[in-house]
């Protein structure tokens, strides 16, 4: 199996990027099935306890009171369907007056869905959905816009803590500390080993997962005093639904923020303190996530090159394909992977010509030129897609390529070349 999805043997190599979603996929399918085995293990005798528990209530409810099962069911199915509007046995405040709708709008664009609050009319629903396809894609975007200056700024606070420990490094022997273009001379000159390395510095992308994680999990404590105290809740059901709102999970079996006053709070204070913690933990989790996927895709690229080594013992039994075009970004040995450096928009120009040369301009043009004109331009408006959606355009660089990490839209576009991990330097 490692032979066929990581190298030349059997059906032939497979695009480097083809393989790492399999492998993710892969990952993600055992990642699965554990878990639903851990929760099966924990959760299951807990449900069966409540349904034992509930018949025998259910059972001395309708003799105490003389009731048929089939009368108590349809009440308890009435109790239900006003449930769902909104409807409790506490008193809980109103759900869709300028507040409660305020909350809903926000649980909608955020993607976090609680579904303690739903549309009944056909109106709302049909509104809802135009409603939240531009908010969570704004939302979206916004999310990306603040991790990118959460990467700004933690890059510039790391890189003053590297040079302020570097001038600590390079003082003389009389105590002095020497001037900035001294030391470059130095350090080009062989004076100073860590000198230049200062241009090019770029934060690791496990110091950046680390604080990150750091500033999620004190939103996340701090959040849950609050929560522990306003909602009476204990802590650590308060972590979790922190968690789970945070992550935008959303399951709604805990909500904050649903009564209509808090004895002994400011209401207002207490709301405003929710919507504050919120939105902070949301981004905080979403950066951090982010931030652990590129830590995924390294472990991938790993994978990938372990996968490769099993396979070089085939190389001296297969014979060489004059005709054979080297495919792009194969997951092959090393001494296979020599490919033209060239860039997208001349490389299937390349592939598309024959041995006789470059068709003239007065020949009528074949099939295969057609077929190889229409891979450029989808190609070229790839590219240019790609750019848009980083905001700026990548400059092509053929070292790109060997840390996997050579493109990318979205979050893993604005984490491009930002962080150590991630540098086309590399």
């Amino acid at each position: 199996m490692a032979c066929r999805s990581g190298c030349c043997c059997g059906s032939g190599p497979i695009n480097e990027d083809n393989a790492r979603f399999l492998l993710l996929a892969l990952f993600i399918i055992i990642y699965l099935l554990c878990g639903a085995a851990v929760f099966s293990a924990l959760e299951q005798p807990k449900e069966r306890e409540a349904k034992e528990r509930w018949a025998q209530r259910f059972e001395r409810f309708s003799q105490k009171y003389n009731l048929s099962k089939k009368d108590l069911n349809n009440f308890l199915r009435n109790y239900e369907e006003a449930n769902v509007a909104g409807i409790r046995v506490d008193t809980i405040r109103p759900r869709w007056d300028f507040t409660g709708a305020f909350y809903f709008v926000g649980t909608v664009v955020s993607t976090i869905g609680f579904g303690m609050t739903t549309p009944a009319t056909i109106g709302g629903k049909v509104f809802l959905m135009f409603y939240g396809l531009l908010g969570c894609a704004a939302t979206i975007l916004f999310f990306n816009l603040f991790l990118e200056r959460v990467i700004t700024i933690i890059a510039v606070v790391l890189k003053s803590f590297y040079e302020r420990h570097h001038n600590k490094d390079v003082l003389p022997n009389n105590g002095r500390q020497v001037s900035e273009g001294n030391r470059t001379v130095g350090a080009r000159g062989g004076g100073g080993a860590k000198g230049g390395d200062l241009a090019g510095w770029k934060p690791s992308v496990y110091c950046v997962m680390l604080i990150l994680g750091v500033a999620a999990i004190s939103v996340s404590c701090c959040a849950s005093l609050m929560y522990s105290v306003a909602e009476g809740w204990g802590y650590l059901d308060s972590l979790y639904f922190c968690f789970v709102a945070f992550s935008t999970i959303g399951f709604g079996d805990m909500v904050s923020s649903q009564r209509v006053v808090y004895e002994g709070h400011s209401t207002a204070a207490y709301q405003l303190g929710n919507f504050f913690f919120i939105l902070t933990g949301v981004c905080c989790i979403y950066s951090l996530f982010n931030v652990i996927s590129i830590v995924i895709k390294q472990v991938l690229n790993w994978l990938l090159r372990r996968l490769e080594a099993p396979c070089r013992c085939c190389l001296p039994r297969r014979g060489h394909h004059p005709h054979r075009h080297p495919r792009r970004n194969v997951v092959a040995p090393g001494n296979l992977r020599a490919r033209r450096d060239m860039s997208i928009e001349t490389d299937a120009i390349n592939e598309s010509e024959t041995d006789n040369g470059r068709r003239m301009s007065g020949e009528m043009i074949s099939m295969r030129d057609f077929l190889a004109a229409n891979k450029v331009n989808l190609a070229i408006m790839q590219k240019q897609l790609s750019e848009m959606a980083i905001g700026h355009p990548r400059q092509p660089s053929s070292s790109s390529h060997q840390n996997g990490f050579s493109g990318g839209v979205g979050a893993l576009g604005i984490m491009n070349n930002r962080l150590a991990e991630t540098s086309v330097d590399r």
